[in-house]
């Protein structure tokens, strides 16, 4: 058997593992699961944190859906403005005050000071001030995510029904513009193939992963695992937050969002390359075997099927059998998620271009971080792990 055949053969065996032995994370059906609502006066206090760095674009879409949460205890949202240039704090007073609904505090923490991503920095002060309130729990969520009104409620059910540490949500990202659909729901499946979440809300197990949009964290669960400050420096923070809690013995839940949405636009291709980028090689921990190791699993699962029907109908043989049928269940199972997001069947078969892209952008998260540029965001660029001072 040819080169092409024997790497077609392992494609597909690939894929039938991926389908039957990953936790089946093509599957989305784990959403929120139902909660009982407490007796009349019993909904614990919840201090929502939004950080926010020139967020006005997305701001009045996002915030007034926190402010009008029907939710049936003590709430209060403090939005920590991180240095913003273009206005989003006032811009977030005067939506609370033309709007109404539940207690909004504004404050900004000043700079980061070294070891700290600003987000987190952010994160620490909002915390700080929401201990003051003695609240149960913490509902961290993006300042782009907007929430249906009985979100709050939901995931606080949710949580004290299931015994939760953490409940989170993927938000659904905004799909609308070409690049949109092709890159974003992949962006999600190939999320779900890292971190099944299935594996995710077992306890006991090893698999840890939150997103960081929505999380509703056990406000004791923060205290016990020095969150946010024992991840200060992490640029993928909710999986670092995830890991902290679980690693404590903590149980945790992430699954698919119904009711909240992200409504921050991603129209170019180089929107979504910079999300991307700016994390992928965080991911892989700075480490360059790790990085072979992924673009060489990249190319066998998603590009190799391809190439090997290209090259099998071009010659004859096995190789286009094996490549089809490895092409058609890496198809099949890209399905369930386009479905969730609404998008046309015909993108499926399309996953191998768009593992392409993927290939490329985490290459150039590499490739920008041996130049010294870290990770950027929002005007900021981070250091390199080896440059960041050790935790006290």
């Amino acid at each position: 058997m040819t080169v092409i055949v024997w790497t077609a053969v392992g494609s597909l065996a690939a894929w039938l593992w991926l389908l039957l032995g990953q936790g089946f994370f093509w599957r989305t059906d784990v959403r929120l699961p139902p909660g009982e609502d407490p007796p009349r006066g019993g909904w614990p206090a919840v201090c929502v944190v939004v950080p926010a760095r020139d967020e006005a674009a997305v701001l009045g879409e996002s915030l007034p859906s926190l402010l009008a949460q029907d939710y049936p205890g003590r709430a209060e949202v403090f939005l920590i403005d991180d240095g913003s240039t273009d206005g989003t704090g006032e811009l977030a007073r005067d939506l609370a005050r033309r709007g109404g609904g539940l207690p909004l505090t504004v404050a900004s923490p000043g700079e980061p000071p070294a070891g700290w991503t600003g987000k987190l920095w952010a994160v620490r002060h909002g915390v700080a001030l929401a201990r003051a309130r003695e609240p149960e729990y913490l509902l961290l969520t993006d300042a782009d995510i907007a929430h249906a009104p009985d979100s709050l409620r939901r995931l606080v059910a949710a949580a004290r029904t299931g015994g939760f540490d953490v409940v989170s949500q993927m938000a659904r990202l905004r799909v609308e513009s070409l690049w949109e659909r092709l890159v974003v729901p992949a962006f999600v499946y190939f999320f779900a193939q890292l971190y099944p979440f299935r594996w995710i809300g077992r306890r006991g197990g090893r698999t840890a992963a939150a997103a960081g949009g929505c999380v509703l964290l056990r406000a004791e669960t923060a205290e016990r695992a020095r969150i946010p400050d024992a991840i200060r420096h992490a640029v993928i923070d909710d999986v670092a937050l995830a890991r902290a809690v679980k690693g404590g013995g903590g149980h945790i839940w992430l699954g698919l969002a119904d009711r909240v949405d992200s409504v921050r636009p991603y129209p170019r291709l180089h929107d979504l390359w910079r999300m991307v980028s700016r994390s992928a090689y965080a991911q892989l921990r700075h480490n360059p075997l790790l990085l072979a190791g992924t673009v060489a699993g990249l190319a066998l699962v998603y590009l190799a099927p391809p190439v090997a029907v290209v090259a099998g109908l071009a010659a004859g043989g096995a190789a286009a059998l094996a490549g089809g049928a490895a092409w058609l269940v890496m198809t099949a199972t890209y399905v369930p998620m386009l479905r969730y997001y609404r998008q046309p069947l015909w993108l499926a078969p399309l996953l191998p271009f768009t593992a392409f892209l993927y290939l490329l952008m985490t290459v150039d998260s590499a490739v920008q971080h041996y130049r010294g540029r870290g990770a950027a965001w929002k005007g900021r660029t981070y250091a390199r792990p080896e440059a960041l001072p050790e935790e006290g």
